[in-house]
């Protein structure tokens, strides 16, 4: 069986699994046609370049492609977790990721309290 259990909150039922993959697959799918957009506007500024909106354009295009790979690479992680049968397990601790979490970020490798330690460096 491909369910994290746990309290009932943080359980997931294979509809909620299957949903969740095809969220996935969604992110997956517009982060590439995002890349390849921002990619294809880089490429024809060749003397723009020299103008500061356009240079400003361009930082902004980088910083988005930037992002966008980092999600897509969280979003691929995601799916092989799934593939392997760990996905909503928290990276750190083990313990079982919020359903309600999972639902909102299904990408989430971090119970809310190991990510709360993760970005502040404190236990609440």
């Amino acid at each position: 069986m491909n369910q994290i259990t746990g309290d009932r909150d943080a359980a997931l039922s294979a509809e909620d699994l299957a949903a969740l993959r095809e969220n996935l697959h969604e992110q997956r799918l517009f982060r590439r046609e995002q890349l390849q957009q921002l990619t294809a506007a880089a490429a024809p500024r060749t003397q723009a370049l020299l103008d500061r909106q356009a240079t400003s354009q361009t930082e902004v295009r980088v910083q988005l492609a930037a992002s966008a790979r980092m999600v897509l690479a969280d979003v691929e992680a995601a799916l092989a977790r799934m593939d392997r049968g760990d996905y909503g397990a928290c990276e750190l601790c083990r313990g079982p990721i919020d359903r309600a979490r999972l639902m909102i970020v299904p990408q989430a490798r971090y119970c809310a309290r190991c990510q709360h330690v993760r970005q502040t460096g404190t236990l609440t």
